[in-house]
């Protein structure tokens, strides 16, 4: 057992708490880390807002990366001193979905009680299987993937999500070809790595849809070539204009319906459309069914960018060392632990792509 001090939300919409919580050992399969960095991922917000329901008192975070310090029984994707970044992708391995190379739709859902207490015994989740605002955690040991790069924590911790679920986005779910065109809508941390997966694999244009003139200039830092205004009259005439047809791939990354009522609009002939982005649960969006037959359009859900992190992350690590990928200018800030709440609030003022933690 490890005393630790982590940032506890005890009711949605309130601030978190900085608190003393009982961190147990790791059992077999599982590992222990001693958390060096953890960005804010803006899913960590909506689920302390209660967006996406869950039991309190919980422990949020899921983007992170630090120190193996024990492990327990049959471990064998890790050892104790390994750096690894940590993910909220635990697969069997086994199931029907991970043995056919889907490990972030993994369906074993059994879990064991949460690794984490209060003094009295009760309980508290570690959300997202992970609880990484924190100073350690315990996790699945497929949920950690070791590195032995010079990569600053604040940089390797963004491989645990947004980078992952942009470049995925467009690599593993789209299948983007190179010489296509794409359309990313939302130029936040998310989308930014997406336009980045859109110029590694090659493609002819890519047009970042933002609601903010700074947020598109950003996106053509990262590879955007194009950038069109949400705000402005039937945006996707302008995508168009620019493409002297529709796009091959559209990306959604924003968690907003108007945007997803919207996105088949800016499709051509055989063009897919990637749902990336998490709009609240319950909420929904409407589509023609009958113009996505006739142009032979498709629809595709992406959960994490459809990685098997084992391969994924080491691969994007190379092309950062390369220089052939942009990580470093998407931190923001870094904050420490007890900041927690003033890092929430400015990632909510829109501006930021990702703050971090560095503990």
């Amino acid at each position: 057992m490890t005393v630790i001090k982590a940032a506890v939300c005890r009711q949605h919409g309130q601030p978190m708490t900085i608190e003393t919580l009982n961190l147990r050992d790791p059992l077999a399969g599982e590992v222990s880390v001693k958390i060096s960095a953890v960005a804010i991922c803006h899913s960590d917000i909506h689920y302390a807002e209660g967006s996406f329901g869950g039991e309190l008192p919980a422990v949020f975070g899921h983007e992170a990366a630090g120190e193996v310090v024990a492990v327990g029984d049959g471990v064998t994707t890790a050892k104790v001193g390994d750096k690894v970044v940590v993910t909220l992708i635990r697969s069997c391995g086994t199931c029907p979905t991970c043995t056919t190379g889907r490990p972030t739709i993994c369906q074993t859902t059994k879990r064991g009680p949460s690794p984490l207490t209060m003094d009295d015994g009760a309980s508290v989740v570690a959300e997202m299987d992970c609880g990484a605002f924190a100073e350690q955690v315990v996790v699945d040991q497929s949920q950690v993937v070791p590195f032995t790069n010079e990569i600053r924590p604040e940089v390797a911790a963004l491989l645990g999500c947004g980078v992952i679920t942009g470049i995925g986005a467009v690599v593993n779910a789209g299948k983007l070809r190179a010489g296509e065109d794409v359309v990313v809508i939302g130029a936040g941390g998310v989308g930014l790595n997406a336009i980045q997966g859109a110029r590694i694999a090659g493609a002819r244009r890519i047009i970042a849809v933002d609601m903010t003139e700074d947020r598109l200039e950003q996106a053509k830092s990262f590879g955007a070539t194009d950038g069109v205004l949400a705000t402005d009259k039937a945006p996707w005439k302008q995508v168009q204009r620019i493409l002297r047809k529709g796009a091959d791939l559209c990306v959604v990354t924003v968690g907003a319906i108007p945007a997803y009522d919207s996105a088949p609009r800016y499709l051509g002939w055989g063009g897919r459309l990637v749902m990336v982005g998490m709009p609240h649960a319950g909420s929904t969006a409407s589509y023609e069914p009958l113009r996505a037959a006739y142009t032979g359009q498709g629809m595709i859900g992406s959960k994490m960018g459809d990685v098997v992190i084992s391969r994924d992350i080491p691969w994007m690590i190379d092309l950062y060392e390369q220089g052939r990928l942009n990580l470093d200018d998407l931190v923001t800030k870094t904050w420490d632990l007890e900041q927690i709440n003033e890092a929430i609030a400015n990632t909510l003022e829109g501006s930021a792509i990702r703050n971090v933690l560095v503990l």
